[in-house]
């Protein structure tokens, strides 16, 4: 079986006109989303597998695995874990207004 190619981009601009609750949800999600992606590329940045994280931050490869997929969002105590194993902190930065 083939698999079907979507442009994920044009589905989620779909599916925000046409369902406001999508909308909404999609919106106040897109932050934890775009933060499990930069620790997902700081992760392989650094040449460290999901399976080395997880023994340096005592947790299970499955968790590591969970997060990235986006199936779990991880606490903010567990995220700024994982981003110290990797070398990194969390900081709160006043947002540029244009």
């Amino acid at each position: 079986m083939a698999f079907k190619e979507i442009n994920v981009s044009r589905e989620i601009e779909q599916r925000c006109t046409d369902s406001p609750e999508f909308k909404k949800t999609w919106e106040e999600s897109r932050a934890e989303y775009k933060l499990i992606g930069e620790m997902i590329s700081l992760r392989k940045q650094e040449g460290i597998t999901q399976s080395q994280l997880a023994v340096i931050t005592g947790n299970k490869q499955q968790v590591i695995s969970r997060i990235e997929q986006r199936e779990h969002v991880p606490s903010l105590k567990l995220f700024s874990n994982i981003l110290d194993a990797l070398g990194y902190e969390i900081k709160i930065v006043k947002k540029q207004t244009p």
